[in-house]
């Protein structure tokens, strides 16, 4: 997959099998507990692209007054454009496209708009093997299309005016004609002690019929010049993985390195939402940007000697679980 290419749109307008797609940005204050997620979506449900809509989601994190403010809005696909040549996507009035978005969505009780431009240099960071990108399998793709990106702008939350002053995160890109069934997925970009590393890591499992896999884990490193793809599949089977709802434990080895890990938040911190599945049904996910991570990591370096470093954030790491299951009782609120 070309670079230039990450961002556009494999939508198809008017296509008959099961689709979503999200451009999501994210980000972090540089000190403090705060955050903010933003998120672009098509929604098509398989066979019948005349109720295929556009998603705007957002939500603002806010870790030193222990509560989040999300929002949700639907708009009609004619409204919509998600552009297969170019990185241009717009829902409503709400845009996204290169470097820049602009946009506003509410609840009854809530409001959240947005006027941010974002940069980065770094190269794409494609989570899986790039092999899979293009095949059937699996059913979900995810890629970080700009890694360590810098946001810079506002937000008005509820009529508060946020300055976002160089927050760094990412901008990312997902899409699949179903979500993975049940996964925790968990991202840093820039720990506490490390700025400059980015670190993404998902464990999932599927369903296929009424067998489960087992769980898998793949994780990829960007650390002091070097980047570790513990991604094989097959090598995500023999890794460790293990979640519940607020805590989820790592390990993984390869002969290049080994990398084992925790990633942890409070209840408070987290919000619940509710995705559409293009098969039918609804994943439930809880989610949030103020996680802590810490994460050991064991090396080669150029000289043949192994080096040890533990990377640390208190508050940088972003923290999902999807699941089926309808958590009713581990979140008191879901969007």
């Amino acid at each position: 997959m070309k670079k230039e290419e990450v961002n556009f749109s494999r939508y198809i307008s008017g296509q008959r099998q099961g689709h979503y797609e999200s451009f999501f940005m994210r980000a972090n204050h540089p000190h403090l507990p705060q955050a903010f997620w933003i998120r672009y979506t098509i929604f098509s449900p398989n066979q019948h692209p005349e109720n295929a809509i556009g998603e705007l989601w957002a939500i603002y994190f806010d870790g030193l007054a222990h509560k989040s403010i999300a929002v949700k809005q639907e708009v009609k696909m004619d409204r919509c454009v998600f552009n297969n040549h170019a990185f241009d996507i717009h829902i409503g009035d709400s845009f996204l496209r290169s470097n820049e978005l602009k946009g506003n969505a509410a609840t009854t009780e809530n409001n959240i708009t947005w006027n941010l431009n974002f940069k980065g240099d770094a190269e794409p960071l494609f989570v899986l093997p790039e092999n899979l990108y293009e095949g059937g399998f699996p059913k979900a793709k995810l890629l970080v299309a700009k890694p360590m990106a810098v946001f810079n702008g506002s937000l008005t939350v509820n009529g508060k005016n946020i300055n976002i002053a160089d927050w760094v995160g990412s901008q990312n890109h997902n899409w699949g004609s179903k979500h993975t069934d049940n996964y925790a997925w968990g991202q840093v970009a820039g720990f506490d002690n490390f700025p400059a590393s980015f670190f993404e890591i998902s464990t999932a499992r599927l369903k296929m019929g009424p067998v489960w896999t087992p769980f898998f884990t793949i994780m990829v490193l960007r650390h002091n010049g070097k980047e570790f793809r513990l991604n094989n599949l097959l090598q995500g089977l023999g890794a460790k993985g293990s979640f519940s709802n607020f805590n989820w434990d790592f390990y993984s080895k390869t002969s290049e390195a080994t990398i084992s890990g925790n990633i942890h938040a409070q209840k408070e911190d987290f919000t619940g939402l509710r995705y559409y599945n293009p098969p039918g049904g609804i994943k439930n996910c809880i989610n949030t940007k103020i996680a802590s991570c810490e994460i050991k990591v064991c090396y080669k370096q150029n000289d043949g000697h192994r080096k040890e470093e533990i990377l640390q954030t208190a508050n940088r790491a972003a923290f999902e679980i999807l699941t089926e299951d309808k958590n009713n009782e581990i979140l008191d609120f879901y969007l």
